[in-house]
């Protein structure tokens, strides 16, 4: 491996590269523009076309495109060479301000959830200057916002930047009122990403993987995850190549993967980065499952990306912990020794329960999808309640203010383990709570409830949104006050009383918190179909019109997206089951039964007295569900073609989740059955057993 430090960010045009090559005017101007988010003078743009081109070029670079993230969930790139032919008929490498600022690429193909007709084609990409440019496969990638022709945003990252302005905004509002210095206070984030890693032969034998990402079928194998001996356990060797190589390709764009671990379920790994700033942690995260996949196949293995690949294992998730942070590099969610008086982080604390509790339906439609479905309550991942862990300490504190009583604050104790050799260290103040949706963590929250294949903008657009909107109402509030000590003091405990039933402690998988979760009045949207009509409420247009967010067509085209995504995607897994019955598993048990009828008969035909019970037993069971098997297909497929005449996409995304879905479930139990029935050599699919030991 070549020396990190010198990697690290080759093939970045970062701060010291722009300082290097940049004229002194024209770097400053671009750093505060990437500091403080003010505008980039455009006369400055052909200076630093030119230089991040020459940079580009000297790295090996042919072509640049406008990298950018529309309603897809990937990213996006249309490229274009540097060459511009010249009158002596050879070319020359240019790249001017204009190419770097704006792009046109076609609109119509991309999902607008009905803000474009297909007809309307125009659209536009914008270069974002607070994110750097880098370069990928010989490709110099200028990350882009992607928006109409109308002005309306077709991509996740101009919220996301939204959001971030207006987030920094109120909360400078709460600074100024308690002499805090900054200029701006961005949000920051780090994700972690899980993930499957299989053999790339093996995965290519099954369509339900390439087709969906999932495995439709399969019967559990002998061994699970159940001995506990694949997490945190050591790494194979082919992983290790696999990691190692990772790493490198990450840290040449600039990602700071800093851990990598086995995960709980077989075959399951997991990667997490060190934070930064939550649009650059935006674009990383999209980078890093793209390399994944690139460098997988590399060694010849397939990333599983899919919250749910395998039943009867855990999911993969994405964790995304977030937390708040000056420019000066102060931690707003930093409790201090004290936490009981440090009231800055209190009010700031109690923005965040207030938001949570609020807009728990926002958190929640933010990571819905099919393939979360799955996934959620499942007993390996937060259900689908939204819920707040703070932890004893925490919420002692605010009990005591809410009551008005005095809460001595815990002393740190020494951990001690009972071997004298080891080394002492103080206890933490609280235990985690791997259970929760929304935990604390010491100085940041941690959100759950991602799938292993959200892109990260749309729910940290929500939770800077909603937490902004917090801000804004104390800000309101404590610009006027009269008595700025007894007002603070008033709001944290009438916020506290009023939002507390948003925190939750204990045990979220267990039964007896769905029934106390009811009790308190908190959804529990159990499904996308569920969640998604919660997107268009009038509470919840209204707050992202307010912040300028996202506009009311904004908001009604991203719902029309998720459902119509939704109803593409059991489509699609339906279909796929369909194929495999019918042209692999159906010709399967038919070759199988049709030599177990002969062997039997060849057994006559040797000696008519010879026992044949195995082989009319096995037929019997085999005929018996083969034809279940073909019942269940028919009946999918009956219902599927259903689905259609059902009126208008919320009906049909009804009809999926209650009639398409059952019958898929159905249909993949009779064949999980027969898969243990059939000769090893006749299953037309590699088991679970060979996909997830299979490396």
């Amino acid at each position: 491996m070549a020396d990190t430090p010198q990697i690290f960010g080759s093939m970045v045009f970062s701060d010291s590269v722009m300082k290097e090559r940049l004229p002194r005017e024209t770097y400053q101007a671009l750093r505060r523009t990437m500091q403080t988010g003010k505008k980039l003078d455009p006369a400055l743009a052909n200076v630093v076309a030119n230089a991040m081109k020459d940079w580009a070029v000297e790295k090996g670079a042919t072509h640049f495109t406008h990298w950018f993230q529309p309603m897809t969930g990937i990213t996006a790139e249309k490229h274009d060479s540097f060459i511009s032919p010249t009158a002596e008929g050879n070319v020359i490498m240019e790249f001017s301000g204009k190419e770097l600022v704006k792009g046109e690429p076609d609109a119509s193909s991309f999902p607008s959830g009905g803000l474009r007709a297909t007809f309307e084609a125009r659209g536009y990409t914008a270069w974002d200057p607070t994110s750097y440019a880098f370069i990928k496969d010989g490709t110099l990638c200028i990350p882009t916002v992607f928006y109409s022709y109308g002005g309306e945003a077709l991509d996740k990252k101009t919220p996301l930047l939204r959001s971030m302005e207006v987030f920094s905004k109120q909360a400078m509002r709460i600074l100024r009122l308690f002499g805090t210095e900054a200029g701006r206070v961005n949000t920051t984030v780090g994700c972690e990403q899980e993930y499957f890693l299989i053999d790339r032969a093996l995965y290519e034998q099954r369509k339900d993987l390439v087709f969906c990402g999932r495995t439709l079928f399969g019967a559990r194998p002998p061994k699970g995850q159940e001995l506990e001996d694949h997490y945190f356990g050591a790494i194979k060797p082919r992983v290790k190549e696999f990691m190692r190589d990772l790493d490198e390709e990450l840290w040449k764009l600039g990602i700071s993967a800093k851990t990598e671990h086995n995960e709980v379920a077989p075959a399951q790994h997991e990667l997490a980065p060190i934070f930064t700033t939550t649009n650059i942690a935006a674009d990383h995260n999209q980078l890093t499952m793209e390399m994944m996949k690139k460098v997988a196949r590399r060694h010849g293995m397939a990333c599983l990306l899919h919250e749910k690949p395998f039943a009867g294992v855990n999911g993969s998730g994405k964790h995304n912990n977030w937390s708040i942070c000056t420019d000066t590099g102060l931690n707003l969610l930093e409790p201090g020794d004290s936490p009981g008086e440090n009231a800055q982080f209190l009010l700031f604390l109690c923005a965040v329960i207030k938001a949570v509790d609020e807009y728990q339906d926002l958190l929640r439609v933010s990571v819905a999808g099919a393939g979360n479905d799955h996934r959620l309550g499942a007993s390996e991942a937060p259900p689908a309640i939204v819920s707040m862990f703070l932890g004893d300490e925490l919420t002692g504190v605010l009990d005591s203010i809410e009551q008005g009583s005095s809460c001595d604050p815990k002393t740190k104790e020494e951990l001690r383990v009972g071997v004298h050799v080891l080394p002492r260290f103080p206890r933490d103040a609280t235990d985690r709570n791997r259970t929760s949706p929304f935990a604390f963590t010491g100085n940041k929250f941690e959100f759950r409830m991602l799938g292993s294949t959200h892109s990260i903008s749309g729910p940290n657009t929500v939770l800077n949104t909603i937490v902004a909107e917090a801000l804004c109402q104390f800000a309101d509030i404590l610009e006027g006050a009269g008595d700025f000590p007894s007002e603070l003091h008033n709001l944290i405990r009438d916020t506290y009383r009023q939002h507390k039933r948003i925190v939750f402690n204990g045990n979220n998988y267990s039964d007896e918190w769905a029934a106390e979760a009811k009790r308190r009045g908190l959804l529990n949207l159990k499904t996308t179909v569920d969640a998604l009509p919660y997107l268009v409420t009038e509470k919840n247009i209204a707050l992202f019109q307010k912040h300028h967010i996202f506009s009311g067509a904004e908001m009604h085209s991203r719902y029309e997206i998720l459902l119509e995504n939704y109803c593409k995607t059991l489509n699609i897994e339906a279909l796929a089951m369909l194929d495999m019955v019918k042209k692999d598993i159906i010709p399967a048990v038919c070759a199988y039964s049709k030599d177990l009828c002969e062997g039997a008969a060849a057994k006559k035909a040797l000696d008519a007295d010879l026992d044949c019970d195995l082989e009319w037993e096995l037929v019997s069971e085999l005929s018996s569900l083969g034809s279940g098997l073909y019942k269940k297909a028919r009946k999918l497929e009956s219902d599927l073609l259903g689905v259609k005449s059902r009126g208008d996409l919320k009906a049909q995304a009804d009809c999926y989740k209650d009639v398409v879905f059952c019958d898929m479930r159905e249909l993949r139990a009779a064949a999980d059955e027969l898969e243990l029935l059939i000769g090893g050599r006749y299953w037309p699919f590699p088991t679970y057993g060979k996909l997830l030991f299979g490396i």
